[in-house]
């Protein structure tokens, strides 16, 4: 019998809650979590509103040690791995430790790190030449990417493989992706696996400001994010992390394990096309669904929600809209697709893994979470998006797709045990 890897345990820190259930009551309330930035002074930027995590990382239970050593990124990352083992059940220190791969996926690292230390090592910009003297004994580690997984891995006694993913706004799906493989083939029986980011500097202000990406509705943050709105006008940016444990699902259901969902299918294809644009056409992400939904032994039909990548920009609702019908087909106009991007942001590299999160959530309590701020769609968005209030709602298969710049088009299917 083929192996498959099931989701057995979920951690999520995220706006508006920092844990696992208070990120499901934000998503089934439809609230949104965006306000204007309170990490730093955000005068002088177009855009002035995030979705924030309101995060005390002693309080979420790190030592004072493991804070001065790691990044905002990294302390989400090991609080969010923490809860999604110990809803897991499992004893992961009875296990062989060379069984447990750690795949992590992040589009900008510890680059809310490397910003402060920038700051002052240059005495905030006024020298040219940095003195090193002044940085923090574990700078070298905001340097490497990879730094983010080898947390994960120290906190869980991970032997096995251990992994950094980073492509862009898909890292997060495509790690998860990755890890499931790992189980598949055989290589691992756990998996500690997800994503995480935490953007909201002002370095990432900047260049998100630079192309006109982010929305400007400072005066309105709780209704800046729109996707598939006529009055959008760019995607806010969030930050968190999401966890799961993932295992050989064989394993999981003798020992009684509680099962979120099965990975049934994954796939990832790029257009190479254009850093940021898209064809409108969808083809390429319509192809990771085509290529997912195989893997997952399904057609179109057996698609009971979509979790969109949503992120508000029009190119990017157009583009996976004319996707979903070109998987679909008629199917598209009768199943329901919402972005939860418009309560929690975008946050990057870590945005799929939350995703799948709220997707394995999904499908356990049969509830299609919104698109929060949906009030005047887009005629060119012709599809069933969950506006404002969220919906209970039969499913047994879950489709959740991934777009990010670089032409990154990632989609998996979920399927319910």
């Amino acid at each position: 019998m083929a192996r498959k890897a099931v989701i057995t345990g979920i951690g999520v820190v995220a706006p508006g809650g920092p844990d696992r259930e208070s990120f499901w009551d934000l998503l089934v309330a439809g609230r949104t979590a965006t306000r204007g930035i309170t990490l730093f002074d955000p005068a002088g930027h177009r855009s002035r509103i995030a979705a924030e995590v309101d995060f005390d990382p002693l309080a979420a239970g790190l030592t004072t040690r493991q804070v001065r050593r790691m990044d905002r990124a990294a302390q989400f990352a090991v609080v969010s791995t923490r809860e999604a083992v110990a809803d897991s059940g499992l004893e992961l220190s009875t296990l062989d430790p060379s069984r447990i791969a750690v795949s992590v996926g992040s589009a900008i690292g510890c680059t809310s790190g490397l910003e402060e230390e920038f700051e002052v090592l240059s005495d905030d910009g006024r020298q040219w030449l940095l003195d090193h003297t002044y940085g923090v004994p574990h700078l070298y580690g905001y340097m490497v990417p990879s730094t983010l997984a080898v947390e994960v891995a120290r906190d869980v006694a991970a032997e096995g493989p251990v992994v950094l993913v980073s492509t862009g706004c898909t890292s997060g799906l495509d790690a998860i992706g990755h890890a499931a493989r790992l189980i598949e083939e055989g290589t691992a029986d756990v998996a500690v696996t997800g994503a995480t980011d935490a953007p909201v500097s002002p370095i990432a202000l900047a260049c998100f400001d630079a192309i006109k990406a982010t929305s400007p509705n400072n005066d309105d943050p709780g209704h800046a994010s729109r996707p598939f709105d006529a009055r959008r006008d760019g995607f806010v940016l969030g930050e968190g992390s999401a966890v799961l444990v993932l295992e050989e699902a064989g394993a999981a259901r003798r020992r009684g394990a509680r099962i979120y969902a099965e990975v049934g299918g994954f796939a990832g294809r790029s257009n190479a096309f254009h850093m940021t644009g898209l064809r409108p056409d969808g083809r390429e992400m319509a192809e990771a669904i085509d290529a997912a939904l195989a893997m997952a032994r399904r057609d179109g039909t057996g698609i009971d929600y979509i979790n969109a990548h949503g992120s508000g920009t029009k190119q990017n609702d157009r583009h996976e809209t004319a996707a979903f019908k070109r998987s679909l087909g008629a199917h598209a106009y009768r199943v329901p697709v919402s972005s939860i991007k418009s309560m929690i942001g975008h946050s990057l590299g870590a945005i799929g893994s939350i995703e799948v999160a709220a997707c394995a959530l999904a499908l356990q309590r049969q509830v299609v979470p919104p698109t929060a701020n949906l009030a005047e769609p887009d005629p060119e968005c012709d599809l069933d998006y969950v506006p404002v209030t969220a919906r209970v709602h039969r499913m047994s298969g879950v489709l959740c797709v991934g777009s990010g710049f670089g032409g990154f088009q990632s989609a998996m299917v979920l399927t319910r045990v």
